[in-house]
């Protein structure tokens, strides 16, 4: 049975990643930060919490995150933790850098001291690109980050990158693009567009403000996106891959979708406000996922349509105070 290390385990994708592992025989331990993290979060929401390991670890304090690692002995290290808000790390972008840079720097360090053998994977983020360069993107597309979180994330990218090729670890990055689920955090866009709806619709909330709808994203589905991290790690030889589904959608498209949901139009609801607009904001975000799917086999199997509709759906239910979630089950 190979033990897998997840840090960020209680986030959306820490979450998907941990149904899919154990159900492929995995031993699964988490990093949390607090022993208290664990109460209401992703993994009880699908019902895992008693299933996995978990093991408080800073990662601004190099003792702890050696501790982690020598207790999971981790033939795999799926390393998702992150401070992952680009709004928030315009507002901390020092707590952005020490958490999302640093850390994975001290993560770095303890692995090839303590358990140099394991194979590694950094969850890296379409963000790096930033003023892209050319659509869609590729792993060859240059990098040009506009935000501390987008900044942050390519110092750790460069950190694996390094690692791979002059110590010849077992060490791959992907380049994740916007993906959402039911178990998105509520401090993101897309989670605020389904609440939002869930809300307008039981008569809770009377309209939607948001920023910029004409933004362009490619948006997959968190349980897909595990699936391609799988996948990486088994790969004879370590690289870089984009996980997208290289299709582009625009915020009001993804609008649109949630409010038809439920049987509104999302015209007679939302405004726009300029104070929403991000300071610097990527127009067209769209990967390239031919790489991945040339070399493991990986195709995205949720759209766009059935994502929004998963998350509207989980938010009514939220809203009603119904069973929160139902089983969105990973497999490979």
């Amino acid at each position: 049975m190979p033990n897998a290390l997840i840090t960020g385990i209680t986030g959306q994708d820490g979450a998907y990643l941990t149904q899919l592992l154990l159900k492929k025989n995995y031993r699964v331990i988490g990093t949390v930060r607090s022993a208290s993290d664990h109460e209401h979060n992703t993994l009880t929401a699908l019902k895992l919490q008693d299933q996995v390991q978990l093991i408080e670890a800073d990662f601004m304090d190099m003792r702890s995150l050696a501790r982690a690692v020598e207790l999971a002995a981790p033939d795999e290290i799926y390393h998702l933790a992150a401070q992952t808000s680009v709004a928030a790390s315009w507002e901390r972008p020092v707590e952005t850098g020490e958490i999302t840079a640093l850390g994975t720097a001290r993560l770095v360090q303890v692995w090839r001291e303590v358990k140099p053998g394991a194979r590694f994977f950094q969850a890296a983020s379409s963000e790096m690109y930033g003023k892209v360069a050319e659509s869609p993107q590729t792993e060859a597309t240059p990098f040009h980050p506009q935000s501390p979180y987008g900044a942050a994330k390519l110092y750790a990218y460069w950190i694996i990158v390094g690692c791979r090729e002059i110590h010849a670890a077992h060490a791959s990055c992907g380049i994740l693009f916007n993906h959402e689920s039911p178990l998105r955090p509520s401090n993101f866009v897309t989670r605020k567009v389904t609440q939002a709806v869930a809300r307008i619709k039981q008569g809770l909330q009377n309209e939607l403000i948001m920023g910029n709808l004409d933004v362009q994203r490619d948006w997959g589905f968190a349980g897909d996106y595990v699936r391609a991290m799988w996948h990486i790690m088994q790969q004879g030889e370590p690289d870089d891959y984009v996980i997208a589904t290289g299709k582009v959608h625009s915020l009001r498209e993804f609008v649109d979708l949630a409010f038809k949901c439920v049987g509104l139009n999302y015209q007679d609801y939302v405004r726009t406000d300029p104070a929403f607009f991000r300071p610097a904001d990527p127009v067209a975000l769209v990967g390239n996922p031919s790489k991945l799917a040339s070399r493991t086999g990986w195709e995205p199997r949720v759209n766009l349509e059935q994502i929004v509709a998963l998350m509207v759906e989980a938010d009514i239910k939220r809203v009603l105070k119904q069973e929160e979630l139902i089983d969105y089950t990973v497999e490979d």
